[in-house]
């Protein structure tokens, strides 16, 4: 059981390795089970011992927990990928290739909302391309229920609502 655990660990290290940007719970999910390699949860186990362990981090958003790759994670990736045999690399090689445009975009827009000390609801919103912020807007609300509905509509509509940004400032 320890060595399948590691291999978990070790496939999700390697998925996060290949891209740039952090990933959902729900796209490794969608690799992880969709090719049937675990349960789902052993898979949060996995990823609940990869954060206690400092090699990924996990980032908590308005409704879904986005996961960063570590300094430690990523040199232990490197010095034990090689414990991960071919067909299981190719298979997540293939699952990025294939993806990674929807995987990106998928992440692109972010949001979260906060009561802050003025005891007011803020509502963050974000579009990001990797690491760098193209857009970062905070909305102030008297209720917690209109802070979730922006943050909710924001997943939706960032990109129309950015490019409406875009074009009556330009």
């Amino acid at each position: 059981m320890t060595e399948t655990f590691t291999l978990y660990k070790l496939m999700v290290l390697y998925l996060l390795k290949k891209v740039d940007f952090p990933l959902a719970t729900t796209q490794i999910s969608d690799f992880m089970l969709g090719k049937e390699y675990t349960t789902y949860f052993r898979l949060q186990e996995t990823l609940s011992k990869l954060v206690d362990s400092n090699m990924i981090q996990a980032e908590n958003t308005y409704r879904r927990t986005l996961y960063h790759l570590t300094g430690d994670g990523e040199k232990t990736i490197e010095l034990l990928q090689g414990n991960i045999n071919y067909e299981i690399r190719r298979d997540i090689d293939a699952f990025v290739q294939e993806n990674e445009f929807d995987l990106r975009e998928e992440l692109s827009a972010r949001s979260t909302y906060y009561l802050n000390t003025k005891q007011e609801y803020e509502a963050r919103c974000q579009i990001m391309e990797g690491q760098d912020s193209l857009l970062d807007l905070k909305l102030t609300v008297p209720t917690k229920a209109e802070a979730e509905t922006i943050s909710r509509n924001w997943n939706a509509r960032s990109q129309e609502i950015y490019m409406e940004l875009i074009g009556k400032l330009l």
